[in-house]
């Protein structure tokens, strides 16, 4: 059973529009976490295999390099975040847009213990059992934003609710980042617009990393048991995903070496298929 208790409120969320009045917190208290590097990743609800390869690819290397992830543990992009963020043994934290007694969705409560038991932490702004009504999603997501360094959104529609994180983002002076997707799907139309409207196109982490100063000094290295063929291709990966036509044509090598190269690289569990031809980093 999760047990909460009163919080005290961040200075980061005091000093948003609109600042919460309380903070009820399930496990470690949020203030621990405000030293460190904290990222929002949202998205779309109704994602593509793309968004959520994506998502994997990019949170798993923030997890690992000690940035806290925070999202609003919703199905879809924000669940697989926090899932990812866990697969690395890192830090999330999760805002309800219902009671703190009332983990939603329902389906999430697993994955709820798990961020708790993992040291990292379930918040809200409101006691009780209380379902949340439509509103209460967007009003959630001022906090998401709030806990957060910058917001990353990995894919949206034009209308998804994750976009309303950004707007909240944009009033607060956070940096909004965005992973450019094809522009022919629905589920991309969002990030491929807030890229035109100037939000920071990621591809790679230390995109991120770049615009927000911060260290890389916990990056992963590439693997010292690679070939030379294999770093080849592994280092290219390392710019953000590409499809195996590009990966070819950069990695100057012959098609049988190439194929040979990038099936021992995925039997390593280094890199991952993204569907499509398209290919990134584990």
């Amino acid at each position: 059973m999760l047990t909460f208790q009163g919080g005290e409120i961040p200075k980061q969320l005091l000093n948003i529009p609109d600042a919460p009045k309380t903070i009820f917190n399930i496990g470690t208290d949020i203030s621990q976490f405000m030293t460190l590097p904290r990222v929002a990743v949202v998205g779309a609800r109704n994602m593509s295999p793309y968004g959520k390869n994506v998502t994997e690819s990019l949170v798993e290397k923030l997890a690992s390099d000690g940035v806290v992830i925070v999202s609003g543990l919703a199905l879809g992009i924000d669940g697989v975040a926090h899932k990812a963020c866990l697969k690395s043994d890192g830090t999330t934290v999760a805002v309800l847009p219902s009671g703190i007694d009332s983990i939603y969705p329902r389906s999430h409560l697993g994955l709820a213990k798990q961020i708790v038991e993992s040291g990292g932490a379930i918040i809200s702004e409101k006691a009780g059992k209380i379902s949340p009504k439509p509103y209460d999603f967007l009003v959630r997501n001022r906090i998401i934003s709030g806990l957060s360094d910058a917001v990353l959104v990995t894919e949206a529609a034009a209308r998804s609710g994750s976009l309303n994180t950004a707007r909240h983002a944009l009033e607060q002076g956070k940096t909004i980042f965005a992973v450019p997707g094809n522009i022919n799907s629905i589920t991309s139309e969002g990030t491929n617009n807030l890229i035109k409207m100037g939000a920071i196109l990621v591809s790679r982490v230390e995109d991120i990393y770049s615009a927000m100063g911060w260290s890389l000094e916990n990056a992963k290295p590439t693997p010292k048991s690679l070939n030379d063929n294999e770093r080849i291709i592994y280092e290219i990966l390392q710019t953000g995903p590409l499809s195996g036509e590009a990966l070819l044509a950069k990695s100057g090598l012959s098609k049988s070496t190439f194929t040979e190269s990038l099936t021992v690289l995925e039997i390593e569990d280094l890199i991952i298929p993204l569907g499509a031809n398209n290919w990134g980093l584990k």
